[in-house]
């Protein structure tokens, strides 16, 4: 396996990296359930029995926005990373793709996450705005000494498709040079195409979980693509939380995250690993 340590990262920084990447494979399960504040509710009734029932599953980390931490339990967290997740949009606004700020560092620190998210449009009519809040984002996390997700998709009027290996590898080279520390992007279509994407991308690189999969098999296929391709995890929300079973699911996705073989070195697709000093 490849190893990239990366350098200047504090103490602070490293610790909440090491929470992150608890396995200290370089590999990492992260299950988004900020949906709500796009799509509306994603269970009925209290999402809190949803965390319990995949604390300890192997999932590394969970995305949530912070007015719902109100409501969820902090004793989930025992071995589960938290990612506040910083940008919002609506389905029914006029540009769904307009992220924008709802949340801040020192806030989410205050709140006792682990990182922070920023989900960012490239090529979107308000891509200005998303990447200068990126920037912003970025450089507060240096500040705090937070680490940083970047979920980079394109997506936009005047793109084709949103998958083709040179555009998803500029989106996650973009996170890169901003500083973030890890970037969540969709999966290039095959093995051979992320791994174009990996190659040529300075930190970890995850996939989004993507539209909701019929059968668990073809979850499980989907996850086992995307690690040949040489990515360091996923980040699996609907594939989990909707699933019949989303705790048993979740520990199938886990299990094959962290134990699946190593892409050989040489090519082109190479582990990531963040190392503290």
């Amino acid at each position: 396996m490849a190893v990239h340590a990366v350098h200047n990262v504090s103490f602070a920084r490293g610790l909440r990296l090491h929470r992150l990447f608890r396995h200290e494979d370089g590999r990492l399960l992260v299950v988004p359930l900020d949906h709500s504040v796009a799509d509306g509710p994603l269970v009925r009734g209290d999402l809190n029995p949803l965390l319990g029932e995949l604390a300890g599953t192997g999932v590394d980390a969970v995305v949530l926005h912070k007015g719902r931490l109100r409501h969820i339990d902090h004793r989930w967290f025992g071995d589960m990373a938290l990612i506040v997740h910083l940008s919002a949009s609506t389905r029914h606004a006029s540009d769904p793709d307009a992220k924008y700020l709802v949340g801040y560092v020192e806030e989410a620190l205050r709140l006792g996450a682990d990182a922070v998210s920023v989900h960012v449009n490239v090529g979107s009519r308000a891509e200005a705005r998303q990447i200068a809040d990126l920037a912003v984002v970025a450089g507060e996390c240096d500040r705090w000494n937070m680490p940083l997700l970047a979920m980079m998709y394109v997506r936009g009027p005047r793109i084709g498709d949103s998958r083709a290996p040179e555009l998803v590898a500029h989106a996650a080279s973009l996170a890169a040079d901003l500083g973030a520390d890890i970037v969540k992007t969709d999966y290039a279509g095959t093995p051979e195409r992320m791994a174009d994407v990996v190659r040529t991308c300075p930190i970890p690189v995850i996939v989004a979980g993507g539209s909701r999969l019929a059968e668990p098999e073809a979850v499980l296929a989907y996850v086992s693509d995307a690690l040949r391709g040489g990515v360091a995890g996923v980040a699996m929300g609907r594939n989990v939380f909707q699933a019949d079973q989303p705790g048993r699911m979740a520990a199938a996705v886990a299990r094959l995250v962290h134990e699946a073989p190593r892409v050989p070195e040489g090519n082109g697709a190479e582990n990531h690993l963040i190392l503290a000093p």
